[in-house]
């Protein structure tokens, strides 16, 4: 008892505080999103599931859903790719690896809304005499062609707001492929080309199986963080219809329409969808600890 107790007398505080202010919260936000209670006055009755079925007869739920779902797989297949280019090229050994990796991983160090007031610069409408950012850029190299409307578009325009994301988060998945990178034995290695292999095939049948938990991990992170992605959106574009995703729609239920059941159902919407990332991968580190 002696041994394990002040371990556990450090530890009650958190523990204390996170089953109040995140469990606890979660639990009085789903309470919340079973009520009638769509101003900030009524007290609300229990109304069951009402809210979550109801919210999909909205037209702009639908919208922001459809949203989320193109920024995600956008946002997720373009910091995977890009993230394991960057970590090949330096598991490969170029020169000046500390500098490119400083500099592929200082935009972490930058929190979204930062990024996003920048990017919102960047991808400026305005074209030909008005144009800015890149399309100005274009303009002056002769490319008027790639000038755009960016996240403006009204069918690309998610995919163009995931760039910014992108690049934010690669070099962070650089740091995770270039560590599983390098905590590839190099006996395996050896023994493949020993045995016949190519420079492709010990990728293709050593390398790549073995970085599959990085990848999982990176899916993971990525994967959350997109669907619940809010201070860029508002950074770069503000509560506009045309870049809406569940989170601003959230912000504009409890605060600009003064209904917070529905943001509560909203919210509730979100932590689901996150512990469809969450969870099965707390299942899979779970029983991967338990392996002998």
């Amino acid at each position: 008892m002696r041994r394990w107790l002040p371990g556990l007398l450090l530890v009650t505080p958190s523990i204390i505080a996170i089953a109040v202010f995140v469990y606890g919260m979660l639990g009085w936000n789903f309470r919340l999103a079973m009520t009638d209670k769509h101003d900030e006055v009524s007290e609300g009755s229990f109304v069951g599931l009402e809210n979550f079925v109801s919210l999909w007869d909205q037209k702009r739920w639908g919208i922001s859903v459809d949203h989320a779902i193109v920024f995600t797989v956008v946002f997720v297949a373009g910091a995977l790719v890009l993230g394991w280019l960057l970590a090949f090229l330096m598991e490969k050994g170029i020169r000046g690896e500390g500098t490119f990796r400083t500099i592929y991983l200082f935009p972490m160090a930058i929190s979204f809304v930062a990024t996003g007031v920048v990017w919102r610069w960047l991808m400026n409408s305005g074209q030909d005499e008005r144009a800015v950012g890149l399309n100005r850029l274009f303009d002056n190299l002769g490319l008027d062609f790639l000038q755009w409307e960016w996240f403006r578009n009204p069918d690309w325009g998610m995919a163009a707001m995931a760039i910014p994301a992108i690049w934010q988060m690669s070099g962070y998945v650089m740091a995770l492929f270039l560590a599983g990178f390098r905590g590839v034995p190099e006996d395996l290695r050896e023994a493949a080309r020993v045995d016949g292999c190519t420079e492709w095939q010990v990728y293709r049948h050593i390398v790549l199986p073995l970085l599959r938990p990085v990848t999982l991990s990176a899916l993971i992170i990525l994967g959350h963080i997109s669907l619940k992605v809010f201070d860029l959106i508002m950074a770069v574009s503000g509560k506009q219809i045309i870049t809406d995703v569940p989170a601003v729609f959230m912000w504009v239920a409890v605060f600009d329409s003064h209904d917070p059941a529905k943001g509560a159902t909203i919210a509730s919407y979100i932590v689901l969808a996150v512990s469809l990332f969450v969870i099965p991968y707390l299942v899979w580190t779970l029983r991967k600890e338990r392996r002998p």
